[in-house]
Formats: C-alpha cells, sequence, structure tokens
C-alpha cells in the first residue's frame, strides 16, 4: 500500500486533466511531476508525454502504473477515462 502522504490531490488530477484536455499539456506535466509517486498522476504523465510525441518517455510512465499504451486510443479520450477514475 502507498503512502497516504504521497497521495495527489483529487482537485489537483482534476486540474491537470483539464489542462491537458485544453491542450496544455506543459502545464499538466508540471502537476503530474510532483506527484510522481500517485499512480494516477503517474497515469497523467505517461498521456503527456504521448501528447508531447514522447513515446520513449510514455512508456516508462505506462510500465510504472502497469497499463499498456494503447496508442489506438486517442489522448482525449484516455484523459477522459482518467477522469472518470476520479471520480
Amino acid at each position: 500500500m502507498k503512502d497516504e502522504a504521497n497521495r495527489a490531490p483529487v482537485d489537483e488530477l482534476r486540474r491537470a486533466v483539464g489542462l491537458a484536455l485544453g491542450g496544455d499539456w506543459q502545464a499538466a506535466h508540471l502537476i503530474a511531476q510532483k506527484y510522481e509517486d500517485d499512480d494516477v498522476a503517474s497515469w497523467i504523465h505517461a498521456v503527456v508525454h504521448r501528447m508531447e510525441g514522447d513515446l520513449a518517455n510514455a512508456g516508462y510512465w505506462y510500465r510504472r502504473v502497469r497499463r499498456p499504451m494503447r496508442e489506438d486510443v486517442s489522448t482525449e479520450d484516455e484523459l477522459r477515462e482518467i477522469e472518470l477514475a476520479l471520480d
């Protein structure tokens, strides 16, 4: 079980998703980076690297959260999945 102190605030994660959906992957990346021990933040981190076009780095973050990189799923759709996971 992960240390609760490393959990990202849900409001911050929602903000990161909103920024990424708005096209500001850099700002979303800064938020995700602050919470690298949180699985959802790391999932967001993976998606924003996909948005950036850095698939090697995205792959690293997907592996950290034990999720496949699904290039057939748009980053927008994946960000919507993250939104649902945060509800």
